[in-house]
């Protein structure tokens, strides 16, 4: 099978699927696009020359991004995004792992290059080196990958998520038991598609609904683009809601009926501030690279909107204990269902030689709390052990991130020769702040915090390396 076709045969016809400003294109219409597409693609060397080619897509955000991803995937080739923010190293590492065969990515009009429709530009499709496969290729092809994605991560190692074409179609009708797209709604678009085509922008097309770009972070701009289109549903990160919360213009939208918080987490500031503005409360989902969009806080968003929610019904879950059971109430997050990922690349390893009878341990770290709605609180590898204590570095940056002269902080473990590890922090100051002294950020966090979750160092510094999803990366 393939998404794409199975996207057609949906019939959503003269439907509007994505709106970009002026332009509104149906189904019909993009299909004829990406077919044209895919038609001059597939006669250049690094498609025709391999029998599944593995081909890169670095190209800025837009409809170019989308008509370009979706003739790869309907080519029958597996489609590998490169995100903008990697490092020229990053970016290098990626190509040779992977293994790629082809790159597009923007040029300026010349011989060989490809003229994307409505002037969105041109396009380069350049043939890589023969990079040799650290993977077996025999069982990367019989898996009939659509996606390889390379998680941002809060950590320096990414293993390379592959997913099958029949595993993306499974965790979009999964996830669309909690959001329930339909061809009535219209979705307004503006996270990184490098992070999120692969599931999220499938998911509305699959499901009929019309895609409105955004490129400006701007929050008139958001605003605008969502009130001219009646967006209905918002899917964002809690950046984005903290932007569109800002706008002074801004009041409730007519049509919105769902605003989902994705990608880290949502603070409770950040939900307040939402619900005053539009009236409507944000609700926490947790997307996961290798299982897909599982939980999502539909029935506590406006009691509590902190809370991940229940667990969506096609999975399975459960608690697994950690080694050390200080917290006992806490534990890792397991889960079992459709659309689990079918492969990590580096090092090779298949989803049953992952999963334990078919449960993926998230490693994030999670309590139950009233029927069955979960709350994160953290990720096992972050964990500090302060004396057998476990401290969640996230808990104490949540903390931080509200002191009014902290615009972000990274917390992390320090060994101590007594008690194992300690936390220590580092901040940014807001702007037009001069000093601030550790004394006095203790005293804040003394009575938010236990003693033993109270950073013993903090120092300021320029800058904190953020994932392009805008968490914490951690060293």
């Amino acid at each position: 099978m393939n998404i794409i076709e199975e996207i057609k045969g949906r019939q959503h016809g003269s439907c509007i699927a994505i709106q970009d400003g002026a332009l509104a294109l149906s189904f019909d219409s993009l299909f004829q696009k990406v077919d044209e597409i895919r038609s001059q693609l597939v006669q250049h060397a690094s498609f025709s020359n391999h029998p599944l080619p593995r081909i890169g897509v670095s190209f800025p955000n837009g409809l170019g991004y989308i008509l370009l991803a979706m003739a790869v995937v309907e080519s029958g080739a597996c489609f590998v995004p490169i995100p903008d923010e990697l490092t020229d190293e990053e970016r290098q590492t990626l190509i040779e792992v992977t293994a790629l065969h082809g790159i597009i990515s923007p040029t300026q009009e010349g011989g060989g290059t490809l003229a994307l429709p409505f002037d969105l530009g041109w396009v380069r499709l350049e043939a890589c080196p023969s990079y040799p496969c650290i993977f077996p290729e025999d069982e990367f092809e019989s898996l009939n990958p659509a996606f390889i994605r390379f998680s941002s991560g809060t950590t320096a190692r990414s293993k390379g998520v592959v997913l099958s074409h029949q595993s993306l179609l499974e965790r979009i009708i999964a996830a669309n038991q909690g959001i329930q797209i339909t061809r009535d709604d219209r979705v307004l678009w503006v996270l990184p598609m490098a992070h999120h085509f692969a599931v999220s922008i499938i998911l509305y097309l699959y499901h009929g609904a019309t895609t409105v770009l955004e490129t400006s972070h701007l929050p008139d701009a958001m605003y605008r683009a969502a009130l001219a289109s009646k967006t209905s549903v918002l899917y964002g990160s809690p950046f984005h809601f903290a932007q569109l919360a800002q706008c002074q213009m801004a009041g409730p939208l007519p049509e919105l009926r769902l605003a989902v918080s994705t990608a880290s987490a949502l603070s409770l500031d950040v939900a307040k501030a939402f619900k005053d503005r539009f009236q409507l409360p944000l609700t926490q989902a947790l997307g996961i690279i290798e299982v897909g969009l599982p939980i999502v806080n539909l029935q506590y968003a406006g009691d509590d909107p902190a809370a991940l929610g229940a667990v969506l019904p096609d999975y399975e879950w459960k608690i697994a204990p950690t080694e050390d059971d200080a917290t006992p109430d806490v534990g890792e997050l397991m889960l079992r269902g459709p659309g689990l990922f079918d492969a990590y690349l580096s090092p090779w390893q298949t989803r049953s030689q992952v999963t334990d009878d078919g449960w993926f341990a998230t490693g994030d770290l999670i309590e139950e709390q009233k029927n069955k709605t979960l709350i994160m609180r953290g990720r096992s590898k972050s964990v500090i052990n302060v004396g057998g204590m476990k401290v969640f570095p996230e808990e104490i940056e949540a903390v931080l991130n509200a002191h009014p002269a902290i615009q972000r902080c990274r917390v992390f473990a320090q060994p101590h020769a007594v008690l194992g590890f300690y936390p220590a922090g580092e901040y940014i100051l807001e702007e037009g702040v001069e000093n601030l002294t550790l004394r006095s950020i203790r005293s804040y966090c003394e009575t938010r915090l236990a003693s033993y979750k109270i950073p013993m160092t903090m120092k300021p510094v320029d800058q904190i390396a953020l994932t392009a999803s805008g968490k914490v990366k951690r060293i």
